[in-house]
């Protein structure tokens, strides 16, 4: 099959920005291949962020103001896009789809006794605005597919994970450190089916969070953990998190804002209300590194899984305190940045759904059972098209594979 075009954007729970990234994609499944071509980074404006955060909150959200924000990025999307591609000179002519995550305002991956409360997931950034903006096939809103199959619509980059990863002789752990940890576990040699992946817990949101509050808003986060360095993680108060329930559940499993946002923060500042600045963002910093190798322990090696390279991505990983204190907690195993595999941790996530994107468009599943805990394989994500020559490209390609 020829080698096609696309582009993948990223906007996560860390609610820093949209990350924008123009590939060149061939082949399918385990045999897809990847170049990147051109990239760039977007960082939401201040009020940006805080409007998208209050949407996050069930008590501030509102219709009206959840309409209005997912219409807005859907066009911020787009004029990301055309950034992208003045960038790379690159014409839209040439490009078959543009895939987007969504930003993620709420996530429920359990559903309740009530007949209506059932498990769902909300990203906005319309599609169909950006397709009309770039004038290109738009794809996007994944997680629903899964969920309808009975899984938790998430972790949903273990199928990039197994695609990049899979080696015959080393079994690795890929952690993604973005406003959540995620791990998918590849065994040496892996099948699809004996993928693991769910969220350990927590990533850089609460760092992110204390640090905004205690900054009076002047940061948004723990810039090379230089904050986190002058001060000292305390114990008490960290085993003290390390009990919050989410900790025990078992896999397959997902959390976000709606267990970790700010009402979690607000109890974490009251019971650390006697720390200095310094030693409540050592805290929770080492905190997030203790979660991820706890969820090792306790759910993949428990399992008599080994470990032998943790490969660690996201903005997580530009955080020097936060690694030591990996390496501090996962003193058997090698750690690894995406960096060491000619991977940009910033780009990573952009361009897993970008893979996702593609492989909606030739009709191949893209999602792992085993890693999300649906029935059976789906095709994720949804397709808004601008133009009748989108079909017919469409067209071209399906059959290409057949």
């Amino acid at each position: 099959m020829d080698k096609q075009l696309g582009i993948g954007l990223m906007s996560g729970t860390s609610l820093d920005g949209i990350d924008a990234v123009l590939i060149e994609i061939e082949g399918s499944s385990i045999h897809t291949k990847v170049n990147v071509i051109e990239s760039l980074t977007h960082e939401y404006e201040s009020d940006v962020r805080t409007a998208i955060k209050e949407l996050c909150n069930p008590e501030k959200a509102t219709l009206e103001k959840i309409c209005s924000m997912n219409m807005f990025l859907g066009r911020e999307l787009g004029m990301i896009v055309n950034e992208l591609l003045d960038k790379a000179d690159i014409g839209k002519e040439e490009v078959l789809f543009v895939s987007s995550h969504g930003q993620t305002i709420f996530h429920k991956p359990v559903g309740g006794e009530n007949r209506m409360d059932v498990p769902g997931t909300l990203q906005i950034g319309d599609l169909s605005m950006l397709s009309e903006m770039t004038g290109i096939t738009a794809v996007g809103d994944f997680r629903t597919a899964d969920m309808s199959a009975g899984g938790q619509g998430a972790p949903l980059v273990s199928f990039v994970d197994y695609i990049l990863f899979n080696n015959p002789d080393r079994s690795r752990a890929i952690q993604n450190i973005g406003g959540i940890g995620n791990v998918t576990y590849i065994p040496k040699n892996a099948k699809k089916d004996q993928i693991m992946s769910f969220d350990t817990g927590p990533g850089n949101m609460v760092i992110d969070e204390v640090v905004y509050r205690l900054t009076e808003g002047k940061q948004a986060y723990d810039k090379d953990g230089r904050i986190a360095y002058r001060g000292e993680a305390n114990k008490k108060l960290l085993n003290k998190l390390m009990e919050h329930p989410y900790f025990a559940m078992k896999p397959p499993k997902t959390t976000g804002r709606e267990l970790f946002g700010s009402s979690f923060v607000d109890t974490f500042m009251r019971d650390s209300a006697d720390l200095s600045f310094e030693d409540r963002v050592a805290t929770v910093t080492a905190w997030t590194a203790k979660t991820i190798a706890q969820s090792y322990s306790s759910f993949i090696e428990s399992s008599c899984n080994s470990i032998d390279d943790v490969v660690i991505g996201g903005g997580g990983s530009y955080n020097p305190f936060l690694m030591e204190q990996l390496h501090r907690y996962l003193p058997n195993q090698t750690v690894y940045k995406h960096e060491d595999f000619q991977l940009s941790s910033d780009l990573k996530e952009a361009i897993a759904f970008a893979i996702l994107g593609y492989h909606c468009l030739i009709g191949q599943s893209n999602q792992i059972p085993s890693a999300t805990g649906a029935d059976n394989p789906v095709i994720m994500g949804k397709i808004s098209h601008t133009r009748q020559q989108a079909f017919q490209r469409l067209n071209v390609l399906r059959g290409n594979l057949h």
